[in-house]
Order: C-alpha cells, then sequence, then structure tokens
C-alpha cells in the first residue's frame, strides 16, 4: 500500500531536503524551499538511474503513478524511459526552432539594425 494524498498535501519543508516513499521506486522529494518533486527511482541495464514527473500539485498522486506504470511499461519493452523524455524534448525543440515563425523572427533581428525604425516595424 502507497502513501495516501493527505500525507504529500501536508508534507512540511525540513532544513534537509527528504523523501515520502510510494511504492514501485516512486517517491516525493520535499525540498527546504518548499517545493514537492515527484521522482521514479528505475534501473536500466544494471544502472541506477532517477525520473522526474513533475511537481505537486500539478502533478497528483494518481497521475504520478500512472506516469510510473507508464515507464514500468516501457521499461519492459527495454526501453529506458529518460532517454525516451529526453529525445521527446529535444525533438520538440528542434520543431520549434524549424518552424517558420522561428526564422522568420531570427531574419528579422538580423536585419533590423540596417532598416529604419518604421520599415522595421512595418514588416513586423
Amino acid at each position: 500500500m502507497g502513501v495516501k494524498e493527505v500525507k504529500v498535501r501536508t508534507a512540511k519543508p525540513k532544513e534537509k531536503p527528504y523523501k515520502i516513499a510510494d511504492e514501485k521506486g516512486l517517491y516525493l522529494l520535499v525540498n527546504p524551499n518548499g517545493s514537492k518533486l515527484w521522482k521514479l527511482k528505475y534501473r536500466f541495464a544494471g544502472i541506477e538511474k532517477k525520473l522526474s514527473l513533475g511537481s505537486y500539485p500539478e502533478v497528483t498522486l494518481s497521475a504520478a503513478r500512472d506516469a510510473r506504470e507508464e515507464a514500468r511499461k516501457q521499461l519492459a519493452n527495454h526501453i529506458d524511459p529518460g532517454v525516451l523524455k529526453n529525445s521527446i524534448k529535444r525533438s520538440k525543440k528542434l520543431a520549434a526552432e524549424s518552424s517558420f515563425e522561428f526564422i522568420a523572427r531570427e531574419w528579422h533581428a538580423k536585419f533590423t539594425p540596417k532598416w529604419t525604425k518604421e520599415h522595421g516595424s512595418r514588416i513586423f
């Protein structure tokens, strides 16, 4: 049986960070500044790793448990959930950087110093 929502909600910061364990590697890290972060401890290829699942209360206990189960499914399929999360993040960033808007803003910033103020504001 895992941790209760009440314990998560009422967890108070201490002088040093501490963990409130749930089950199957999921825990809540309570920092001295009061932030509460969901983490998952797992092993992949014999190496212990940690995966951040989000901060409480944005990520609820049930959502963190769902994310843990999704990560466990990935591990069962020999996929490192941390590497998968980072590759998705990188591909989203690359897609955003290659969008028309990003390139247009970059072009505008490059040529604005050469234009008159009126011309620069008219183009943008």
